[in-house]
């Protein structure tokens, strides 16, 4: 199911939520479309509406503070854009830079994403022992970011210049 990216009055990421919770937000008057899919549009007797891809709530929401983004295997391959960090073809695994078996932790930091050849080429080495080099150095997403990026919003023009990603 399609999910929309909410943000607060202040433009913050805040969560996702599905199609039909933001349109119902939005026909309550508690949200307005930011930023729509292109030609969609949705349709009853008595509305018409854009279908949402973004929302911005029209009152300010405060939420705890969130120190960190989860570790993901899939937020890697979305951080990196599907890129091998070595070569910068298509990737399809994860890579530790720092091998599990040797201490290694599941952290933004340690992954990178990796095509499966050149994950099989480094096998259980780091990158230098490995007489790899990495194209691109791993970082650590904020809440907001890591949102913005599961979406797909982080491509060239997807994204308004007030809701660009920090890379």
């Amino acid at each position: 199911m399609q999910q929309t990216l909410v943000l607060n009055a202040s433009f913050e990421p805040l969560a996702t939520v599905s199609l039909r919770r933001a349109v119902v937000l939005v026909l309550q008057d508690k949200a307005v479309v930011e930023q729509e899919h292109p030609g969609l549009r949705l349709r009853a007797a008595t509305v018409e509406l854009p279908v949402p891809r973004v929302i911005r709530l029209c009152r300010y929401v405060r939420v705890p503070f969130r120190q960190r983004a989860a570790w993901s295997r899939r937020g890697v391959l979305v951080r990196d854009r599907h890129r091998c960090a070595y070569c910068g073809r298509r990737a399809t695994t994860v890579d530790h830079l720092v091998p599990r078996s040797r201490g290694g932790a599941d952290s933004w930091l340690n992954t990178v994403a990796a095509c499966a050849a050149d994950n099989q080429r480094k096998a259980d080495r780091t990158p230098e022992q490995a007489g790899m080099t990495l194209l691109s150095a791993p970082f650590e997403p904020t809440p907001g970011d890591a949102l913005v990026l599961a979406l797909g919003l982080a491509e060239p023009d997807a994204l308004p210049r007030w809701l660009a990603v920090s890379a």
